[in-house]
């Protein structure tokens, strides 16, 4: 037969005090004496004594479990989000349940509902390229649970948010391309679903315009992110009468497609074609030819403070009116 768990009462009855005096000095109340406590916490060791979590979440209407949710978990920069996002809640005693919506709007709403059902404290969540419908994530309001979003953000910039400032990175990339001499600078943006996308665009624009030099439409590619969007539109700028000198990429992943596909259509890398891009994922340290430069966006520090800023309204030590989007200064890294 199965030996019972051992209980508060338990405890209680072999030291003959009360269950609220054990609970007390399980939790090292001031109030309860210092011999107490021990006797307490000495007997509860003895007897491998564990807290009944169930029933602390009922009382304290908390689950200690915060979901999230991101595009591929094979990604390293948002493996390095998952990092920074685990510290912060491993810190504060949370769980983290983790959800792949592999960059489909339906399955990060099967995702938010499952997660619901599960009743996690808050979610954090970086959207799917295709997400332009917010109703799955507007209904948590319904039932308190807070959401933080974390570089792939909401249009309109008033949501819970965790961001890099992707505008000033493009501009920095530009103008960096610009003083190597490069003048007819490609854009690959991502898809126009994601508002990463349009800061791109204007952070691209707005370094051009700097410099006296017109824009051109054809120059401007918009992506769905997969390797064979990327192969159709460098296919297309080589086509060009006038063919791109240089190319600035939505990340460091369509960097890698894009160079893929430039050297089986015989570009020599970083002298024919010259590529920059962003997110400065480590494995380019290690890339033969990596590109001359990539934007670094902090995904790190990006899940850190959107756990923290999820955590700080599960635990009320603030309210969701006395917090701010968060956008993070990015730099460019020259490899």
């Amino acid at each position: 037969m199965d030996q019972k768990l051992p209980t508060i009462k338990e405890i209680a009855k072999r030291l003959n005090i009360s269950v609220s005096t054990v609970s007390r000095a399980l939790h090292n109340h001031p109030r309860i004496g210092l011999r107490t406590k021990m006797q307490v916490q000495k007997l509860a060791e003895e007897l491998h004594y564990e807290p009944n979590t169930l029933a602390i979440s009922f009382k304290q209407k908390k689950w200690f479990t915060i979901g999230v949710i991101l595009p591929e978990l094979n990604e390293q920069f948002f493996s390095q989000a998952i990092s920074g996002i685990e510290d912060v809640a491993t810190a504060q005693n949370y769980t983290v349940l983790i959800g792949q919506s592999h960059d489909s709007m339906e399955r990060e709403r099967m995702l938010v509902e499952a997660f619901r059902k599960h009743r996690v404290d808050g979610i954090v969540l970086s959207m799917a390229k295709n997400t332009d419908d917010y109703q799955h994530l507007e209904v948590l309001d319904k039932y308190n649970i807070p959401l933080v979003y974390f570089d792939r953000i909401p249009k309109g910039g008033q949501a819970l948010s965790v961001s890099s400032n992707i505008r000033s990175g493009a501009e920095q990339a530009v103008r960096y391309l610009l003083e190597k001499g490069h003048k007819r600078i490609a854009l690959l943006k991502g898809p126009d679903s994601l508002i990463a996308s349009a800061q791109r665009q204007e952070g691209y624009t707005s370094a051009l315009k700097q410099h006296g030099l017109q824009l051109d439409p054809d120059l401007i590619k918009e992506i769905d992110l997969s390797p064979e969007g990327t192969r159709a539109a460098l296919t297309q700028l080589l086509a060009l009468p006038q063919r791109p000198t240089a190319i600035l990429c939505f990340n460091d992943y369509v960097c890698f497609d894009a160079i893929q596909a430039a050297r089986q259509a015989k570009i020599r890398i970083n002298k024919d074609i010259s590529f920059v891009s962003f997110a400065n994922l480590p494995i380019c340290n290690f890339l033969d030819v990596p590109p001359l430069a990539s934007v670094e966006q902090h995904p790190y520090r990006q899940g850190q403070l959107a756990a923290e800023m999820l955590l700080d309204i599960v635990e009320k030590r603030k309210t969701i009116t006395d917090i701010k989007p968060v956008i993070l200064d990015t730099e460019l890294r020259i490899f």
